[in-house]
């Protein structure tokens, strides 16, 4: 099981993530845009960062739903390599069975 406060520190860059996207998006596009002034370009650059540094989608790390084991993670699934086997083989994900040849 992972700390708690590295689960809660996720969630949060996660929420701030969705927050800022929009905003974040537009800075971005505005700062790549060779159309523009470089004045208008560098104050986009300035205003992103601005911003908080947790509200980039970068910084969001991919953590188990069960146990918030950051490492060995399917996305498909949303949990740890370990959770998958255990409820795999208690029979608690429909289709999945172990494998044998």
């Amino acid at each position: 099981m992972a700390k708690k406060s590295l689960v809660e520190r996720n969630k949060k860059r996660v929420r701030l993530a969705k927050q800022f996207a929009l905003r974040r998006s537009t800075l971005k596009e505005i700062a790549c845009d060779q159309q523009r002034s470089p004045e208008e370009r560098f104050a986009a650059r300035m205003k992103l960062a601005e911003l908080p540094r947790n509200s980039s989608a970068t910084r969001i790390r991919l953590r188990c739903g069960l146990t918030g084991r950051p490492r060995g993670n399917y996305r498909k699934f949303g949990l740890s390599r370990i959770a998958v086997r255990e409820l795999a083989s208690s029979g608690q994900i429909p289709g999945m069975v172990k494998s044998s040849w």
